[in-house]
């Protein structure tokens, strides 16, 4: 493989492979005098191929120096984006021909992926800056999507790459340096593929749902020697991998079950002769009740992999399945729940109805509560059981999208149909459920649909969890969906508005910060979060995409939210970490693509 040279660093380079192969040496960087002090360090694993993995920190000199006050650091996982990126329909608009593209567009070639270390800590003189980017190799095209929802002292850092279908490992303890601790292959986890997210265990271990079929089509036999027949990578059924805290495979356990799911509901392609919604993308577990909660999305390459467009509203999923974890290395799928239509649905529209693309579940936290919520992407509704651990879970919708649609802009209509709603999570005291919404793409339920604008909002849950399994709330009307359902229905705490005046531009993910500085001048955990970071980021290829900012949102004891003035650009001194910009520490590489974020302490500050 051939090696250049790239701003006084040697980078090997080839189709399969960006990979620094640096020392731990400081030097300037070429063109980057933003980034003139960088020091850079790569630390190596061995993968179960044989081949070397790697993670190079890119520490910028002068936003790392130790300073008195200990540092929250927020930790965004990114993609680079490339020619790749560009929509099938925008390819016609571009001049001459893609070679020529590829030719003239800075940043069109494969960069790599990475982990932005950026400065948390209210009142730093380097707040919202770039302190480091670790880039991985010589993987390229990962798609960076998820890590864990929530980060606590100890935990390994699980980060998944989308297309790769690769699991990076990460050691976090010495932050803002960071190092690779391990990497789950495609070879590791062959019963599924297209990996989303990641639930930390109190043993330090982890589950992932991997969304996408076994990587062959044809029978694969589980490790609890069930056998499925899937129709392959990124197809159907997916499953859940059981990880230690180096990122080996402990374990895979299937989603589906041994008779399919409805096939009046779930479609496949290529069609399955027991047809499955088994595509888990959300996870949340409560070890205290032995119970799992996963959350079927999509078939994803019918939906990820522009051009090819999903032919079928049914390859978008209505289901939520309950897990038995009393052994914690084999899960054992106990229900699949459906979820039910609302009052928006509409029979010649099912994409839009109210069940449809169950994206996310978030557990209750709170020994006496049992109780879970879900969401839907294309539904734009959320739902909620009183208790996860019953043999059939019941979910019924208590809050429609469509009524925080005024919050974040007054002249919006209050439907909530392709809300395009994302991360959910109650809050630790389980008072409050947060929520990120995209919003609605103009011309979405026709060509005269204006969408609607995105932001992240809080529903005050208090009076639903009180109720217990006696609970009242249902939202079965048209009314209800547009401004609650009242009674002990979620009633919205606080909204904010992200990208006003911009349809279809809101965040998609978001993270809650854990942590609060104590008068010891150590950080310690807090069940009452005082802000958290969202990112305008999907997947560009499904025709998502997002305008690349992390957000931080200033979040109120009584659940109003307040975005955060002082997180700027360090370039373009805008509100908000763009993450479009020509440089970063690791080089010229251009844009890229904020898909998940954390809020995370080095050890030695944390008690």
């Amino acid at each position: 493989m051939p090696l250049k040279s790239l701003g006084g660093r040697r980078v090997r380079t080839g189709a399969a492979a960006v990979l620094v192969a640096a020392a731990a040496v400081t030097f300037p960087i070429a063109g980057t005098s933003a980034y003139a002090d960088v020091q850079v360090s790569t630390q190596h694993v061995a993968g179960a191929d044989g081949k070397d993995y790697t993670v190079t920190n890119h520490l910028v000199g002068k936003y790392a120096a130790r300073q008195e006050q200990r540092k929250e650091w927020l930790l965004v996982w990114a993609g680079d984006e490339n020619i790749a990126d560009t929509a099938v329909s925008d390819i016609k608009n571009l001049p001459g021909t893609v070679g020529g593209v590829v030719n003239k567009l800075p940043g069109a070639l494969p960069g790599p992926d990475f982990l932005a270390v950026i400065d948390a800590t209210k009142g730093s003189p380097t707040y919202g800056k770039v302190v480091n980017t670790a880039t991985v190799g010589p993987l390229v095209e990962n798609e960076p999507h998820h890590m864990q929802y929530v980060w606590h002292k100890g935990d390994t850092i699980y980060a998944g790459a989308l297309f790769a279908a690769a699991t990076y490992a990460f050691d976090v303890s010495a932050l803002p340096n960071l190092k690779l601790k391990g990497i789950s292959l495609p070879s590791q986890t062959l019963g599924g593929s297209v990996p989303d997210a990641y639930w930390t265990l109190k043993d330090g271990t982890a589950y992932g749902t991997y969304m996408g079929g076994p990587v062959v089509p044809g029978p694969y036999i589980y490790d609890n020697g069930s056998v499925q027949i899937g129709n392959g990578f990124a197809g159907s059924p997916g499953e859940v991998v059981h990880f230690d805290k180096d990122g080996k495979v402990l374990s895979q356990s299937p989603a589906a079950t041994p008779q399919g799911d409805n096939e009046k509901l779930c479609d496949d392609l290529p069609r399955l002769g027991a047809p499955t919604c088994a595509n888990p993308h959300g996870i949340q577990a409560r070890e205290d009740l032995n119970t799992m909660v996963t959350s079927d999305y999509a078939e994803p390459r019918n939906i990820i992999l522009d051009p090819v467009k999903q032919p079928s509203p049914y390859l978008r999923r209505p289901t939520i399945r309950t897990w038995d974890i009393s052994d914690r290395n084999h899960p054992k799928l106990k229900a699949v729940s459906y979820l039910q239509d609302g009052p928006r649905a509409n029979p010649a529209d099912p994409l839009h109805a109210e069940s449809r693309a169950v994206m996310e579940t978030t557990v209750t936290n709170l020994p006496g509560h049992k109780g879970a919520f879900a969401q839907t992407m294309q539904g734009g509704a959320i739902f909620y059981t009183p208790d996860i651990t019953a043999a059939q879970p019941h979910w019924r919708e208590v809050f429609d999208d469509g009524a925080a649609n005024k919050s974040f802009d007054a002249k919006a209509d209050s439907v909530g149909s392709s809300s395009n709603g994302g991360w959910v999570q109650t809050s630790p005291d389980d008072h409050y459920l947060y929520h990120a919404v995209i919003g609605r793409q103009k011309g979405t339920l026709g060509s005269d649909d204006p969408g609607t604008v995105g932001g992240v909002y809080t529903l005050d849950i208090s009076k639903l969890l009180a109720a217990g399994d006696n609970y009242t709330c249902t939202i079965d009307t048209k009314a209800k969906a547009e401004n609650g359902g009242g009674g002990d229905c979620p009633t919205l705490a606080g909204a904010a508005a992200i990208n006003p005046g911009k349809p279809g531009q809101g965040p998609h993910w978001g993270t809650y910060d854990n942590f609060q500085l104590g008068g010891d001048g150590f950080y310690h955990e807090t069940d009452q979060p005082g802000r958290v970071a969202v990112s305008d980021y999907f997947v560009a290829r499904s025709g998502l995409d997002g305008d690349h900012k992390v957000t931080m949102v200033d979040l109120g004891k009584d659940g109003k939210l307040t975005v955060d003035t002082a997180f700027r650009d360090e370039n373009s001194g805008q509100v908000g970490i763009n993450f479009n910009r020509k440089s970063w520490p690791h080089g010229d590489f251009g844009n890229a693509k904020p898909h998940s974020e954390l809020f995370v302490v080095a050890d030695a500050d944390v008690k």
